[in-house]
């Protein structure tokens, strides 16, 4: 699958963030395989995928300190469920281009479930605590992701997402309407962790546009 030439940015892309989701660490499954496949043919690109503190507004400070200095013109944010969330705020701020596989739309609403003590998918021994105060700070940047994308429409060649309608996790209807303009490639099964991602992995980067 070649990507169309109005989704190709002006500048190849030399600076990769990638946010995991809810629970996950970059020791995920999909950040593993695109962490990788940066590696082996893009060796030049500046990959980072921090592991992300529970308190969301403790996340924006650390992501926004860590790509200050990151060119937004070639700069691109992957994120997953909740880091797709996050990764959409961010791209809005920054002015520059994201891709979303099966994002959170409105975490305030789906998390509040999971406030107390919780583990990490990864290391069932890393614990942390999920507080109320969290679940506020998630209203306020869904609020911002609501006013900039008043003021800044999606486009195919800004957004891209992997929505799977098999998601066992979230409504696919509500991720489409988040990535509306965007390019989205809509699989009509697969599961919330995309478990068939090499099926995919392919036209996410064709999307990302990669330097060297």
């Amino acid at each position: 699958m070649s990507t169309p030439s109005s989704q190709r940015p002006s500048s190849p892309t030399t600076h990769l963030l990638y946010l995991h989701g809810f629970r996950s660490s970059p020791q995920s499954m999909k950040a593993q395989k695109v962490a990788a496949r940066v590696a082996a043919l893009h060796p030049g690109v500046t990959w980072w995928c921090p592991q992300l503190p529970p308190s969301p507004a403790e996340a924006i400070v650390r992501l926004e300190q860590g790509v200050r200095d990151w060119p937004r013109e070639r700069m691109t944010v992957v994120g997953s469920s909740l880091g797709g969330f996050y990764a959409r705020w961010l791209s809005l701020r920054r002015g520059c281009r994201a891709a979303l596989l099966n994002p959170a739309v409105l975490p305030a609403r789906d998390l509040v479930k999971y406030i107390g003590e919780q583990t990490s998918w990864h290391d069932p021994s890393d614990t942390f605590h999920f507080r109320p105060e969290f679940v506020d700070q998630l209203r306020s940047l869904e609020a911002d992701i609501a006013r900039e994308s008043a003021r800044q429409p999606a486009a195919a060649a800004s957004l891209f997402a992997i929505v799977a309608q098999g998601d066992e996790v979230l409504d696919w209807r509500e991720m489409q309407a988040f990535c509306q303009g965007g390019a989205l490639r809509l699989l009509p099964g697969s599961d919330h962790a995309i478990s068939d991602f090499d099926e995919h992995i392919d036209a996410l980067f064709d999307f990302l546009s990669l330097a060297g």
